[in-house]
Order: structure tokens, then sequence, then C-alpha cells
């Protein structure tokens, strides 16, 4: 790699020194951490034989190296044990990568198997559901470990900074899943939601550890102020695309209809190959490396659609928001967990959509009645419509950009834990029930290092029509703590006099007040005034050069993965004017 022109040659060399150290670092904290699921309750402390090892020799980790990069995690314990039976006889780093993520693997494909048995456990209808959704989520978390193991076999030093992010990003993932499936057991009775909580303690700690080690060294690479590097990441040049848009396909989502070739269509009037959305998905090849474009005609498909992790890179084109609609009407009321209401989900990555309106109409009686499901890394929504009422759109995980939208509901009605940047987009407040107050935003992060939040940027808070009246009666909050890390910034919006002057509600007594981060900057409109806000200690004042690192190039690196797509894209802040 090249650092900047004026670099002496001893400086070059005293960075890549220290690249050189800190990657080994890497290497010991994601194998440290892996190995040391499969060896927690091991009371034996003699380092057991790895699988597949080296001939000889012994990684060499000092107790003080050990304990500056355990430092950072909140399971410090758990974590110098792991690192220090990481040593074993392998010397080889890539062998000593394979050995601590397979074992991880192994770790929650046993936790799969547990859910299993615990099925035996459970008498109550929606802990079966739960059970059923935990092992969709750990096959999730297992998934996620692999890609990044994979991204470990493709590391490249000038592109730090999108290694690190992503491994955050995926790690961060995992947590989430986990905490997903033990959230499926609220209000269900039995001894099956405290057996699976038992089940998922080592996992859970050694991922969080493994999050935090690597946000430490993240914090390392940053203090090493390698501008030269960072710049490249950050800008964008049209002649660099990912490998997943094929160059006929990359301005797809400025395109028509009446201008694109799509692979596939589908038409309820039967011009197409198919007349429902799901017939079209049965036909799409898996695992693809390339885009493909399903163009679904204006019409009402009402359809449960589910595309699965190995649809990736999928991208559909509609006629328009209002005309291309996709609804459904399952609720938790019917005796459905939250997570399996959605209308539509998405977990395979590289999802992109254009003018298509995603719905539920189970309506404020149906309680959570999800619309859209989304978990799939770097997906992008542009002029799309999301409709319904209390939890609308499930932002679940990983990372998410969506442009000119509208999304409208009653409670909660943008939740999830992923990293996800709106611009542009109306968030529209709904008629609640009598008895109901409404919310806009409830991030789930509950961790501490978890690289997510919401940045909704230059939006529009707006009433719906039949809640205008009710405004001031059933009150309109911009979020509230869902976990106890919930993040949220709102910024260069405009803020209509639905939302109270308070701006935020707590979730229950102090929860997450202390601990969450909320933020406005630069905000307009009659709800924007902050003289009467909540004076919660999670409630933060940013300067110009904060406000900054929450622009998309800067959160989530968007330059290395939005333009590309060619949807309209701003970097940086973007006029208000």
């Amino acid at each position: 790699m090249s650092f900047e022109s004026g670099s002496s040659s001893s400086e070059k060399k005293k960075k890549i020194a220290i690249i050189g150290v800190s990657c080994v670092l890497l290497v010991a904290v994601v194998v440290g951490v892996a190995v040391g699921i499969s060896g927690t309750d091991d009371k034996d402390d003699k380092p057991a034989p790895p699988k597949g090892g080296g001939d000889s020799g012994q990684l060499q980790t000092s107790n003080k190296a050990i304990e500056s990069i355990c430092q950072p995690t909140n399971y410090k314990e758990t974590c110098e044990n792991s690192l220090k039976k990481a040593a074993g006889n392998v010397t080889d780093p890539q062998k000593l990568v394979l050995i601590g993520f397979q074992a991880a693997i192994e770790a929650l494909e046993e936790a799969t198997k547990n859910s299993s048995t615990v099925k035996e456990l459970a008498l109550d209808p929606m802990a079966k559901q739960a059970l059923d959704n935990c092992e969709e989520l750990l096959d999730n978390a297992i998934e996620d470990l692999r890609n990044s193991f994979n991204s470990l076999g493709e590391f490249h030093f000038e592109k730090m900074d999108e290694f690190v992010e992503s491994l955050r990003i995926w790690l961060s993932a995992t947590i989430t899943y986990q905490q997903t499936c033990l959230d499926g057991f609220e209000n269900t009775t039995g001894e099956a939601g405290h057996r699976m909580k038992e089940i998922l303690v080592a996992s859970g700690q050694l991922t969080s550890n493994a999050l935090a080690m690597v946000t430490g060294l993240a914090d390392i690479f940053k203090s090493m102020n390698f501008a030269g590097m960072n710049r490249r990441l950050l800008e964008s040049s049209d002649d660099k695309f990912p490998t997943w848009v094929t160059p006929e396909k990359r301005r797809l989502l400025q395109a028509t209809p009446a201008t694109i070739k799509p692979d596939m269509i589908v038409a309820q009037d039967g011009s197409g190959q198919f007349k429902t959305i799901n017939e079209a998905v049965h036909a799409i090849s898996k695992n693809s490396n390339t885009t493909f474009v399903l163009y679904i005609k204006a019409g009402v498909y009402k359809e449960v659609v589910a595309l699965s992790r190995s649809l990736t890179n999928i991208m559909m084109i509609g006629d328009g928001p209002t005309k291309t609609k996709i609804t459904g009407d399952l609720s938790y009321t019917q005796g459905v967990q939250t997570f399996k209401t959605s209308t539509v989900s998405i977990s395979g990555n590289h999802f992109m959509a254009k003018d298509i309106g995603f719905e539920n109409t189970a309506g404020a009686i149906g309680h959570q009645a999800v619309a859209l499901r989304v978990q799939a890394d770097m997906s992008v929504f542009y002029n799309c419509q999301i409709d319904g009422y209390q939890d609308t759109l499930y932002a679940h995980t990983n990372r998410q950009f969506y442009r000119d939208c509208t999304i409208s509901g009653t409670i909660d009605f943008v939740f999830g834990n992923s990293a996800t940047v709106f611009q542009n987009c109306k968030m529209v407040v709904r008629k609640p029930l009598d008895n109901q107050r409404c919310i806009v935003t409830a991030h789930g992060r509950n961790e501490s290092h978890q690289p997510t939040g919401f940045v909704i940027q230059n939006c529009t808070f707006m009433a719906d029509p039949e809640y205008f009246p009710v405004r001031f009666i059933n009150k309109a909050y911009l979020g509230r703590p869902w976990k106890e890390y919930s993040k949220t910034i709102i910024m260069e919006s405009q803020i209509d006099d639905l939302i109270d002057p308070e701006g935020w509600l707590p979730w229950l007594g102090n929860f997450g007040l202390e601990t969450s981060f909320y933020a406005e900057y630069n905000n307009r409109g009659p709800g924007a005034a902050l003289d009467k806000r909540v004076t919660w200690n999670s409630i933060k004042k940013l300067t110009p050069q904060e406000a900054e690192g929450y622009t998309a190039a800067n959160f989530f690196l968007g330059n290395t993965w939005i333009p590309a797509t060619g949807v309209p894209y701003s970097p940086g802040f973007m006029s208000t004017a």
C-alpha cells in the first residue's frame, strides 16, 4: 500500500509495522473470542489440541497484551481466558482464524440443536413460534460469522476501514439475532424462554467481547490518522463499482420500466412470466453474484413475500409506490409473533427496490403488524411507500439506505437495530387507537459498541389527514428507547407541530434514559424547537463536526456502496433551502 507522498521512508516503515502488529492483534482478537465460545465452561486450563493445527510452535501473546486487548470488553474475565486458550500449538494465523470461526459456528449450531430440544418445554403456542424463529435467527447468526470469516480471507490493507466496518456490522447483527430470539419469549408462559436464555449466555458474552475488541482496534486505526487511506475509501468515482452491480445494470434505479430489460416480469393480467410475486421468487436462482431485476407491474398483490438470505442481489422495480403494492394483514393480535407478521421480509444482501409499496392493513387494532422487515446488508430503497400502524418498518439489522420514501404508522413505526440512513423521506403519523400515543422511532441497540443507529436526514415529520385533528390529544414523539443503548439522530429535517415539545418519550420508567443516544441537529419547523425538550443524559447536543460524523459517507461509509446503484444520494450535509 502507499501513504502520503510527504512521508519519509522511516515514517512509512513505522506505519507499515504498526499496521502489521494491529492486524495480528485483530486476528488474535477474532480467534480468541471465537475459540472461547467452545471453551468457556472447560475447567481444564490446559489448551485443547487445535483442529487441523500446525506442526509446532506457539502463538506468543503476553498477559499484558491480552489485558490491553480485553480492556474495552464487557466480560473481561471471559475474554482473557478465551485469548489465553487461543494460543494452542498453532502459529499460522490463517489456521487460527479457521479454528476460531469453526468453533464459533459449532457453538451456535449447538444452540440451534438445543432450541429444538427446548421445544418439548413449550406448551404456549407463542413460545413454540418463538422457538421456530430462534432456529432461523441463530442460522442467521452463523451465516454472519461465516461472512466475517470470508471477509478475513479477502482482507486488503488499503480497505482497512471497509473491512473493520463490515466486521463490526456483522458481529452486531449476530448479537441482534440472538436478542431477537429471546425477545420472542416476552409474554409467553412456561420455561422455554428461561432455558433459551441460559443456552445463549456463552455465545452472547463472547460475541459481545468480539465486537468490543474490534471496535477498540477501529479506534486505534482512527488515532493513527491514516488520512490518505480514509480519503481513498470515501472518494467515489464512476469507474469503480461493487462486483454485484454489473455495468449494464448499475443505473437501473434511475431508469423507468419502459427503458429497462428486466430479467423477469410479474403481471396480474398475464403479460409477464408470472402472475404472483411468490411464483417469481421461487424461480429466481440462488446466491447470484450479479443483479437480478424483477419488474412487478401495477396491481395490488395480496401476498406474504419472503426473500431468503440465498436470494442475493435482487432488484425489485414497480410502476410506482401507490400503483405496485404488496399488501398483507398479519398481526400480533392474530397470534403471530411480531417477527413473522411482515408482509415482505428481505434477508438477501444487496437488495434494491424502486417504485413499490409495502403495506400491512391490520390497522391500529392489530397492534404489532410489520409491513416490511429488512436485514439485508447494503440494501437500498428508492421512492417506496411503507404503510402500516404499529411496527410498520422493521429495519432489523445491517446497513440500509432509504431515499425519497414515505413511511407511515402510529407506535414505534420505524424500529430495529440496523445502521440506517433515511434521506428526503416523509415520516407520516397516522391516527392511533383512542388511548394511544404515537412514536416515530424505537431503535434497538443493546450494546454500546454496536455501530448501529437511525440517522434521519432532511426528512419531514408530518401528520396524516385523519390524525391531524387529534394530534394534540394523541401526542406524537420522535422516539423512545426500545433497548438500553437506543441511538437516533435527526438532522436537517422539517418537524411539524404534531411532535410534542418534549420530543422524546420514555419506554418504561428510567430504562435507557442514561445510556441511549438522541440528538437533533439543524432541524426546522414548529416541532423543532429545543427549549422544552426532555433533559435526560441521553439527549446530546452535537457540534457541526460531530454531526458530520453522522452523514452517510461517515456513518456507514455510504460512498463505498450507495453511488454505484444510481440512487440519488447525499454523502454529507444536505441543503435545506
